[in-house]
């Protein structure tokens, strides 16, 4: 039977559930694209000739890019709903894809299986885009721990697959054919895992009291992306919907342009962030880094120390005292990112393995730490000049009212004094 929401969860119910939900789907959201990451040395072993750890990234980051950029641009006409069990069930269909094309070939590493792997790495850039814009546009309208968790999420997927990586390759590593069992029984986990993301987004965060609030709340000024969300949750609004022009909420609403210029230097700070750390990671973390103790290990082990340490790096800014919200303080700290480069080249080239390991948690930690600071300052600044701008209209509107008002007494004392006027 459907409900109408119009009044606040008692004590925030589901609040907790929720959160959880948020992490398990931001897991989601990267855990096919890390594990195409992660078993690197799989891949490189398989194709030594085409560099498939940098191949693979070059391709995966122009599909996201272009497929986000289109979607952007059409946001307010886009079904949120549909927009994001699409990205789940693509992840969950190209992942069952690669366990299914390494063992129609046998694991030979010939042309058309990479040209295969390529493809299925731009549709997880595809794929990616729908979920990751959606989830953060969606989590965006409730609570900041809801985005926290789920920004927290993206960053454990990481460090899930690498654990379960380290698990695997140690388990077959004696066997024959070990990085090939290891790669096959990693992608049937991470198949299961993204089934479980595609149930989870359909069947249960929809319905959690706390989401339906915020959803019906989201509606209820002017939001046009989240009806078939609150119909799947049995939610309705009350009453026709009829648009209220003297409603700020409603008329103030601001386009795409004015969304970015207003927050520029946030669009800046996420590309510079993640162009930094792309041009590093994996792909010369995986080739570059020479030849040290640990082996076929090394590589795994710098991958596995980057995501443990953004997924830390996430949490930090729940201590309210280390959580930068300085738009000036957070530029600063990023375009000094960029000393990681020369950091990275000469200690490949002069320094040992500890003091790799050592940049490479640094590399995490910062990227975590300050991805989560930007995503989460950023809905505020644009709720608090879209309230300024909401509330200008309203002291102009009571302006324009007042001085109504006074024109109507003045005609009416004016007829009392000149009757026949």
């Amino acid at each position: 039977m459907a409900e109408v929401y119009t009044r606040a969860p008692v004590r925030l119910e589901g609040k907790y559930g929720a959160m959880l939900v948020c992490w398990v789907l931001g897991n989601g959201c990267l855990f096919s694209w890390n594990s195409m990451l992660t078993i690197q040395d799989y891949y490189v072993a398989l194709f030594p000739n085409y560099h498939p750890s940098r191949v693979l990234t070059l391709i995966y980051q122009p599909f996201a890019l272009g497929t986000l950029a289109m979607l952007a641009y059409n946001e307010a006409k886009i079904n949120t709903r549909k927009r994001n069990l699409f990205g789940y069930s693509l992840f969950f269909i190209a992942t069952f894809i690669v366990l299914l094309l390494d063992l129609a070939t046998s694991g030979k590493g010939w042309l058309g299986s990479f040209i295969g792997i390529c493809v299925i790495s731009g549709a997880f850039g595809v794929a990616d885009a729908h979920v990751q814009g959606g989830m953060i546009g969606d989590l965006s309208f409730m609570l900041p721990e809801f985005l926290q968790s789920f920004l927290a999420g993206l960053a454990a997927s990481g460090a899930l697959t690498s654990s379960l990586r380290l698990i695997t390759k140690a388990a077959f590593e004696n066997s024959q054919d070990g990085l090939r069992k290891g790669a096959i029984l990693f992608f049937a986990i991470s198949t299961l895992f993204e089934l479980l993301c595609v149930l989870l987004y359909a069947f249960v965060f929809p319905k959690l009291p706390i989401v339906k609030y915020y959803r019906a709340k989201a509606a209820s000024e002017g939001s046009k992306t989240v009806a078939s969300d609150l119909a799947a949750a049995g939610v309705y609004k009350q009453g026709p919907e009829t648009k209220n022009e003297h409603d700020p909420q409603q008329v103030e609403r601001l386009n795409n342009k004015e969304l970015l210029l207003q927050n520029i230097d946030y669009a800046i700070d996420l590309f510079l962030i993640y162009a930094l750390t792309l041009s590093i990671f994996p792909g010369f973390l995986s080739e570059d880094t020479g030849s040290h103790s640990l082996g076929s290990w090394y590589a795994l082990v710098l991958i596995t120390m980057y995501n443990v340490w953004d997924l830390i790096g996430r949490y930090i800014p729940l201590i309210k005292c280390l959580k930068l919200e300085s738009r000036k303080g957070l530029m600063v700290v990023i375009l000094l990112r960029s000393l990681f480069v020369p950091a990275f080249y000469f200690t490949a080239k002069y320094g040992d393995q500890g003091w790799m390991i050592m940049l490479t948690t640094l590399l995490g930690l910062s990227n975590g730490h300050l991805t989560v600071c930007v995503l989460t300052c950023a809905p505020k600044g644009t709720r608090a000049k879209c309230t300024r701008k909401s509330s200008s209209f309203v002291s102009f509107r009571r302006y324009i009212c007042w001085c109504n008002s006074r024109l109507v007494v003045a005609y009416r004392q004016r007829l009392v004094k000149h009757p026949k006027f």
